[in-house]
């Protein structure tokens, strides 16, 4: 098999993670590391009365919440395929 071809199946096994259970709850979790960030951007914001800076801060905290609602909605749409589940 050559490097090439390694590599595509490597990166299409990734995919697959990608869409499963752990791969979304590593996504989520990943958002909430994000979070903290924006935290402590719109903290620096206030302190230095930087409306820029304030605005860039909660437009990043927009981004996430959108983010993560959309991995949740993800995450419960593979847990009703679940027919264990009901």
């Amino acid at each position: 098999m050559s490097k090439i071809e390694k590599a595509k199946s490597q990166s299409a096994s990734l995919k697959g993670f990608k869409h499963s259970k752990p791969g979304l709850w590593l996504s989520i979790g990943t958002s909430a590391f994000g979070a903290i960030s924006v935290v402590k951007d719109v903290r620096k914001a206030r302190e230095e009365s930087d409306t820029l800076k304030l605005v860039n801060a909660l437009v990043g905290a927009a981004a996430l919440v959108t983010g993560t609602a959309l991995l949740v909605r993800e995450l419960r749409r593979l847990g009703s395929d679940d027919v264990l589940l009901g």
